[in-house]
């Protein structure tokens, strides 16, 4: 009996599904791991940029109208990734969404709660926003569950068993859908029981979908996945969760992850967040602005990761001082959040690498920046580290200054006689035509503001590619 209630489950979940994908029309678009195992790529080869919003209450909190407010914001932002929680953190499986649904049965994973025909459950509302998503051109990373309910108390919500089946019903349901599972839910895999789970939720969403969707991990504070998974053929990419700091030595952590073996893309999918705690300690380090999150963004990036997640303290929550309780301090409703300066900004580290040959780019902070004789100056310590990154063919490089501090540039790593020089700003997205100038081997640089909070990115050209000004148009390679 139980058997054949399930079927039917499946078969009126089906049903459900169809009409969303009909009326949307969305082409399903496979995203995959580049051929150098470095970077992300749509299934025609193009780079795919992973720019992520966190939005975990997304799903949760949100009604229809103000999800779609938050996601056509975010993709006139130019952000490529939407990452949101299945069953959210904040008593997502025992307080309602916004219309009092509530996901699970007697909150048993095994039983998802769903209804017949459209607009009334969970689930709908799942599709709701996944469909929306897709048809503003957003890919969802979809966390099946927050951490707590696998890894928090004596007797967690999921277990190896259900974890799979729910992994499955879920793959099963979205594999038509533009998304990437991101396991985890901002906890450590340290026990094997967690590790138990987490791999048997793997591989519910590899049998639920075919395969059609990539999957990573979402760690705790200051981890990455591949301290658990690295040599998990079920993980694609790592993600780390470099945490909500604004020192440069947690985000060296990114090129660590970078080097391991087997060659894995890496990105940070919860770096420091916009009007944040910083460090979670207000009373004594206040909160982040714009300036931390532009950090974090070069700093990974220049690092070797394959894209970047942004964030806003507001935001994460779905913060409204008329509905809810305020979580560590935010500053702001989250309609307000999403036109801070930060979340305008990161699109234009995307031009700007993508204004370049993309899958040839390495770090290069070692092989280019030239330490000052203080190196707590260049390449500098806390706040103010040098980056650099540079393509394998020695055409270009690229220098991110976070202070107007002079700095000296290995320019021999550039095989061209002739140099082309711009100073991009990190703020606005423009560049400054620096001119050209012949190979000197060693040159120095001061960024046109020096200053403390005005941070730029030096780039340097081999002239004879004529390299559009940077960040001005995505650079294809010519027939």
């Amino acid at each position: 009996m139980r058997r054949k209630c399930e079927l039917l489950l499946g078969c009126l979940l089906m049903s459900c599904l169809q009409p969303l994908k009909a009326r949307d029309g969305v082409p399903f678009e496979q995203i995959k791991v580049s051929e150098n195992h470095r970077f992300l790529t749509h299934q025609e080869g193009k780079p795919f940029f992973y720019l992520g919003d966190t939005a975990w209450e997304l799903f949760h909190r949100l009604n229809r109208e103000e999800a779609r407010s938050y996601l056509q914001d975010r993709a006139k932002k130019g952000f490529t990734v939407i990452q949101a929680v299945a069953v959210a953190e904040l008593d997502g499986i025992s307080t309602g969404n916004a219309y009092g649904h509530l996901p699970f049965l007697d909150q048993n994973p095994e039983k998802p709660a769903v209804k017949e025909g459209v607009e009334n459950d969970y689930w709908d509302h799942v599709d709701f926003i996944v469909h929306e998503s897709n048809r503003l051109g957003l890919v969802v990373g979809m966390l099946p569950t927050w951490g707590r309910y696998w890894h928090d108390g004596e007797k967690p919500v999921f277990n190896p068993q259900n974890a799979e089946h729910y992994g499955h019903w879920l793959a099963e349901r979205y594999k038509d859908a533009n998304l990437i599972w991101i396991l985890g839910g901002d906890r450590n895999s340290d026990r094997d029981q967690d590790k138990a789970v987490i791999r048997a939720m793997a591989k519910g969403l590899r049998k639920g979908d075919g395969g059609r969707h990539l999957i990573t991990y979402h760690p705790g504070g200051g981890s990455g996945s591949a301290n658990y998974f690295h040599k998990d053929e079920w993980l694609d990419f790592n993600m780390r969760e470099n945490g909500h700091n604004n020192d440069w030595f947690m985000y060296s952590k990114t090129y660590e992850d970078y080097q391991r073996e087997p060659a894995k893309p890496v990105m940070d999918g919860e770096p420091i967040y916009e009007d944040h705690p910083i460090a979670f300690n207000p009373d004594e380090r206040g909160h982040s602005i714009a300036a931390d999150c532009r950090r974090a963004l070069y700093w990974d990036l220049f690092w070797g990761a394959c894209g970047h997640t942004y964030g806003h303290h507001s935001v994460w929550q779905m913060y409204d001082h008329k509905k809810r309780q305020p979580i560590n301090r935010p500053l702001m409703d989250w309609q307000d959040a999403i036109q801070q300066p930060g979340a305008s900004q990161m699109i234009h580290a995307k031009r700007l690498l993508l204004s370049r040959p993309y899958f040839t780019r390495i770090p290069a902070s070692d092989k280019v920046l030239l330490p000052h004789e203080f190196q707590s100056a260049v390449p500098g310590a806390g706040s103010y580290r040098f980056v650099a990154t540079a393509d394998t063919d020695g055409t270009y490089i690229m220098v991110y200054a976070p202070v107007g501090r002079s700095f000296t540039v290995n320019t021999s790593f550039i095989k061209g006689e002739k140099l082309k020089v711009w100073w991009f700003n990190p703020r606005t997205g423009k560049a400054k035509n620096g001119g050209k100038m012949r190979n000197g081997q060693q040159m120095t640089f001061l960024s046109p503001t020096p200053g403390e909070l005005t941070d730029w990115v030096l780039v340097i050209d081999d002239a004879a590619k004529g390299y559009p000004a940077p960040g001005s148009k995505e650079w294809k390679l010519r027939e």
